[in-house]
């Protein structure tokens, strides 16, 4: 049995870009990278409850929408409970669609900003001064 290489005997090829390079970013990935960048932005706001407060990222929201909630949701805040910090969860997929061909970083900050400031129960201007 002979191994075939490819069609013109030179081997397998290798990826493209290494693993540490943007273009072996996924799309989903490079979504995370951004939250968590914003996110850092407000260490200073958060101050000694930014390691009581986890960010994540989720495809899209549960099906099952809360009682005040009216259409999809772009993020949702869960306050700390007992031993769990509170956690705060942007939602990619309807943030991408309500952005529609636009910047999306700009949503995911005022998505941000406006969790942050729920969180700490204050106006998300409080947060973000030059917030439009």
């Amino acid at each position: 049995m002979s191994r075939h290489r490819d069609r013109r005997g030179h081997g397998m090829r290798g990826p493209l870009a290494h693993p540490g390079v943007p273009a072996m970013t996924s799309r989903a990935q490079a979504f995370d990278d951004l939250v968590l960048d914003v996110a850092r932005r407000y260490e200073p706001v958060l101050g000694r409850r930014w390691s009581q407060v986890e960010f994540a990222v989720e495809e899209v929201p549960p099906s099952d929408p809360a009682s005040w909630e009216e259409g999809v949701p772009l993020a949702r805040l869960w306050p700390a409970r007992g031993r769990l910090p509170a956690r705060i969860v942007v939602y990619r997929r309807p943030i991408l669609t309500a952005a529609r061909g636009r910047n999306h970083a700009v949503i995911v900050h005022d998505v941000l900003v406006e969790q942050i400031a729920l969180l700490l129960g204050v106006a998300p201007w409080e947060i973000d001064p030059d917030r439009r």
